[in-house]
């Protein structure tokens, strides 16, 4: 049989409910404007009904106020964050690739279009008077300002690769510190939990942290209940949030940092990276590779956007092991490997790093510092052969490597500033080669001499790195004089040969570099110094014994540059390269402004959506504060009724 008191009791537990309710709305109305804050509401149940033994059978006994609970919805939760990530990659290729795209816009003064146009013209008026210093003058600066555009292109891009670089050194740090505070968020939860009290405001904390870790990288997060020795919940959970396609970051208490280290000079991937450009490693020193294809997020844009290649990497199989003595009489091992890619055939597409690199042979990670390569009869290239630097290496590169896969690089199908290098390398050097082949005597069929009779230099070379000199013209095609014993002015010539660069393999003092037109490259491309002092070197005739006015060379060159079979980019003619180049850039901005603007309305659908569902409302708490009040007035009325008939039945009647 229920207490004399019960009814007191049921409408103090109405009371307490309502109070209860009232104070959540409170709270809801004072964080309406609280970024990452969930509506809050108390969840009850009635209490467990009392039998009486009477006829009506069980008597009603209140309600329960359980807990004050977040309103969340984990499927839009979940939504918004890899709308985030996609947001945090397109966002960030947006912004850079618009950069690019204004790099490669032609201003019809200074764009490639407009100097192209002038060499031609400056051509055509050396064809009317070859013997006149003054029109080749003015070819050769024409010539020179077109290297000067892709020197400061190349600087261009090489400074935005500088920049991206920063950029992914800084998310890294921001990485660092959300996985700091949301191991400490995870540890006060559990602290608080443990007593059977929801840790709401907590909760809302961590999880606007994992929204915004979800824009540099994606996110996965996972949360299950902490067993005792007996098998039962302690009211704590283990959180984990893992990231780049399932690598831990946070583990309930305990999270793991990312460090940014800069490459060594012997570490560079691609021939025109920037110095110093991060790789990054765990805390534990394992690798965290940037071309994951499972990464996204604002640093998957980054690095793509700093390594991507177009998907041409090196890739081949090892033929043979060798070894080779330097000049000192130190000795290392070579490794002679086949490439499997068609690009890699033609060096002029090739983007090797030329002062050594990371090499991957049979899932062994090795460091190369110095490469060369073999031809075949038709001039692609038969192989690549890679002095290994064993100082460097963990282990020495054996006989057991024959026949394994090898890597260079890292895999990105994106179209990022290594891939705008490489452009600019293949035409400038496709266009020494023609240059060089018409303008500089070879002791072929094809020879070139100045106004004065005498043999032609090369016109475009490359400055080298090491001192002021320029690569030679032996030097650029593999081809050296070789003087008449008889007959001084009688040059032949020879190319280096197949078994001159094995031979130099073995013994240094043979050694020849033959990487001929590979040398040149955007950044040090340039006239040659003789010619562009004096242009009467320029080598406009193709025989000395016809006239002063001879000029073939000159036509030829005019027709090499329009013509598309003489001198091709990608199924252009010379003058196509901007046209190629920036349809690429092109598509690739409009692909990025297009994703970027989706995502960008998705981030406003879902977040609507989201906060439809735990964001507060004004007008609906409005109504919740009525609601709430109304409850606790009529529980208030219910204790003040009972006291008035416990007042006469105690008091009147004297029970």
């Amino acid at each position: 049989m229920p207490s004399t008191f019960f009814g007191l009791q049921i409408a103090y537990s109405g009371l307490k409910a309502a109070n209860a309710a009232l104070n959540t709305t409170a709270n809801n109305v004072a964080n309406v404007e609280t970024e990452g804050f969930s509506r809050q509401q108390v969840k009850t149940a009635a209490s467990e009904s009392m039998r009486v033994f009477a006829t009506y059978g069980c008597a009603g006994a209140g309600v329960d106020t359980l807990a004050i609970e977040r309103v969340r919805d984990l499927f839009y939760d979940e939504k918004f964050r890899d709308n985030e990530t996609r947001l945090g990659e397109y966002e960030r290729k947006d912004y850079y690739m618009s950069i690019v795209e204004t790099y490669f816009t032609d201003d019809n003064k200074t764009g490639f279009k407009s100097i192209f146009d002038n060499i031609v013209k400056s051509l055509e008026e050396v064809s009317k008077n070859s013997s006149s210093t003054s029109t080749k003058s003015t070819f050769v600066a024409e010539v020179k300002s077109m290297a000067d555009y892709f020197n400061n292109m190349a600087g261009d891009l090489q400074d935005l690769q500088k920049d991206i670089n920063d950029e992914i050194k800084v998310q890294v740090g921001r990485i660092n510190s959300i996985a700091e505070e949301i191991a400490t968020m995870n540890k006060q939860i559990n602290v608080i939990e443990l007593t059977g009290t929801t840790a709401n405001e907590l909760r809302d904390k961590r999880d606007l942290l994992i929204d915004k870790l979800s824009q540099y990288v994606d996110v996965k997060v996972t949360e299950t209940p902490i067993y005792n020795s007996q098998n039962e919940e302690t009211g704590a959970m283990r959180c984990i949030v893992q990231i780049a396609g399932g690598q831990t970051l946070v583990d309930a208490n305990e999270f793991k940092t990312l460090t940014c280290v800069a490459r060594n000079s012997y570490e560079k991937v691609y021939q025109t990276d920037a110095d110093g450009l991060y790789d990054i490693y765990w805390n534990d020193a394992e690798l965290f590779r940037l071309d994951n294809a499972a990464m996204g997020g604002s640093l998957k844009g980054l690095a793509d956007l700093r390594d991507g290649n177009n998907g041409n990497y090196f890739n081949g199989t090892v033929r043979d092991i060798g070894i080779t003595t330097d000049a000192d009489g130190h000795m290392d091992h070579t490794v002679t490997i086949t490439s499997r890619d068609d690009d890699m055939l033609n060096l002029h597409q090739c983007n090797l790093s030329d002062s050594g690199g990371r090499i991957i042979i049979g899932a062994q990670e090795y460091y190369y510092k110095d490469w060369n390569v073999t031809y075949n009869d038709d001039g692609t290239v038969e192989s690549y052969i890679f002095t290994m630097d064993d100082d460097k290496c963990d282990q020495v590169v054996d006989s057991s490597k024959i026949g394994r896969e090898t890597m260079l690089g890292s895999y990105s199908k994106y179209q990022g500033i290594p891939y705008y290098m490489s452009q600019m390398n293949e035409w400038v050097r496709n266009y020494a080669l023609a240059m060089n082949e018409i303008f500089a005597w070879t002791g072929k069929d094809s020879q070139a001499y100045t106004a004065n009779g005498e043999r032609a230099g090369i016109l475009v070379t490359a400055n080298k790195t090491t001192d002021d000199s320029q690569f030679g013209y032996e030097e650029l095609t593999g081809t050296k004089f070789v003087k008449s014993a008889t007959d001084p002015m009688d040059d032949t010539y020879e190319a280096y040969t197949k078994a001159d660069i094995m031979a130099g393999m073995t013994d240094s003092t043979k050694y020849i570099d033959n990487r001929r037109y590979y040398h040149i490259t955007a950044f040090n491309f340039s006239v040659a110094d003789e010619v562009n002092l004096d242009a009467d070197l320029l080598g406009t005739r193709r025989d000395s014994s016809y006239g002063v006015e001879e000029c073939d060379n000159i036509f030829e060159a005019i027709d090499t540059l329009r013509d598309k079979e003489k001198l091709s980019f990608r199924g252009y003619n010379a003058s196509g390269f901007l046209e190629a180049v920036l349809s690429d850039v092109a598509l690739n901005t409009s692909n990025a402004r297009v994703f970027n603007d989706t995502y960008t309305s998705l981030h406003t659908v879902l977040d609507n959506q989201r906060t439809s569902i735990s964001g507060v409302d004004s007008d609906e708490e409005a109504v919740n504060l009525v609601k709430y009040e109304n409850a606790y007035t009529l529980a208030s009325k219910m204790i003040q009724t009972f006291q008035e008939i416990y007042d006469r039945l105690i008091l009147q009647t004297g029970v």
